[in-house]
């Protein structure tokens, strides 16, 4: 692809990606909502919030598959389309099974977004040029669930909580024609053609401790990121009494603090790598620092007394993950390299959000058991703290990995 066209490209999956989170949280801001109409407990709470994270985990296998042998185009296009379907159907639910079987579905819609978006970034971007192109879709990531609560917050408390998902599964699909018109076939992608003859199999991912590194590391910031995402709207209406439009406005802030300093963590670490440094050196800094410095401020969040100090010290834990997750595909796309990009990313993220599965369901069973949201923000910080053990031992050198594989092994792999 030409330049002019891996900047459209890029602007695409930006989008996409924010579209991504927006229909995935919107569960989150009409909570208190969906409870009150379907009589459900915290802990079948959690069971919806967690159904999204397992079957979107398991479909990651399948799709990072799919991503390095189809036609990447395709693949996203169909992916989106289930997902928008699944959000639109969830305004017209009428019960708990039902509102269930959706998530399911929502999970295996979206599951091809990280695998292929990885894969375009590997064929399109330079080392120098990734940190930034993938902190920007982790931006995105962010900047979804900021506009979900602020936007969507104030819908739910004009229009209720049905009218939210029919406006964001639909005013998302606006996106699909544009990739459709925009992005060219990549069957016809010579370089692709050529990634396609040598993919790395999975049996050889499973033989690196750096895959495992980034797995474990990832599963940790699931487990993170799922409780921000499906309990922090709840945790500020039920224990700091915000009221819907409050939560919207404060409850948008963490995520949009996470989203500036994810930019800027792409952006810086790009302009060190590119001026000479090391991007091991660069790239764990950024990493290890960010969870460290999440991990403090999240716990002392929950025991402030003062409300403006809790939101304070949540944007200061939220800012710091930005640094971490601004780079953590880049290490992964420069030790995968073009033949496992797809696959590890797959894998990764199906690891990651198995954590991000676990986490919505053990808080809700953790906050009804206790009563309080302690035990559940400390959980997360403790898991922070393990990634970066996970990323110390494991992940030495980022570098790009020899896939010491007989060559018979590579042609065709599955």
């Amino acid at each position: 692809m030409k330049s002019a066209s891996s900047v459209t490209l890029l602007i695409l999956l930006v989008f996409a990606i924010g579209i991504n989170y927006i229909d995935r949280g919107s569960l989150s801001i009409v909570k208190t909502d969906v409870a009150t109409e379907f009589q459900l407990s915290n802990t079948q709470l959690g069971l919806l919030f967690s159904a999204f994270f397992w079957s979107y985990a398991l479909s990651q296998i399948f799709a990072g598959w799919l991503v390095d042998r189809g036609d990447v185009k395709w693949v996203y296009a169909a992916g989106f389309l289930i997902w928008s379907l699944a959000t639109v159907s969830m305004a017209v639910s009428s019960s708990f099974a039902v509102f269930l079987m959706l998530r399911l579905l929502l999970g295996m819609g979206e599951s091809v977004a990280f695998p292929a978006s990885s894969k375009l970034i590997v064929l399109n971007f330079h080392e120098h040029r990734r940190g930034l192109a993938n902190a920007l879709l982790d931006a995105a990531s962010k900047l979804g669930p900021t506009l979900a609560l602020l936007l969507g917050g104030l819908l739910v408390a004009s229009s209720g909580w049905r009218m939210l998902f029919l406006v964001v599964g639909l005013g998302g699909m606006v996106w699909l024609p544009a990739w459709l018109w925009l992005v060219p076939s990549q069957k016809n992608d010579t370089t692709h053609k050529a990634t396609q003859q040598t993919i790395v199999p999975v049996s050889a991912l499973l033989r690196r401790q750096e895959f495992w590194g980034t797995c474990l590391g990832f599963f940790c910031l699931g487990y993170t990121w799922a409780f921000l995402l499906s309990w922090l709207p709840a945790y500020l209406e039920e224990s700091r009494n915000f009221s819907k439009e409050s939560m919207a406005i404060f409850g948008s802030l963490p995520f949009l603090a996470m989203a500036i300093t994810s930019i800027l963590g792409g952006w810086l670490s790009d302009r060190l790598i590119r001026g000479g440094a090391s991007p091991t050196r660069v790239r764990k800094s950024f990493m290890l620092g960010g969870l460290i410095l999440c991990a403090f401020p999240m716990f002392a969040a929950v025991v402030a007394t003062d409300h403006r100090v809790c939101i304070g010290l949540l944007c200061v834990a939220c800012a710091s993950l930005g640094f971490y997750t601004s780079n953590v595909w880049a290490i992964t796309q420069t030790m995968a390299g073009p033949h496992a990009a797809g696959q590890w990313t797959g894998l990764q993220n199906a690891i990651g959000n198995i954590g991000s599965a676990i986490s919505p369901a053990l808080t809700g069973w953790l906050v009804q058991e206790t009563g309080s949201y302690y035990s559940a923000f400390a959980a997360a910080s403790v898991i922070l703290v393990g990634a970066v053990f996970c990323y110390l031992v494991l992940v030495r050198q980022i570098v790009p990995l020899e896939w010491q594989t007989p060559s018979h092994e590579l042609q065709g792999a599955t």
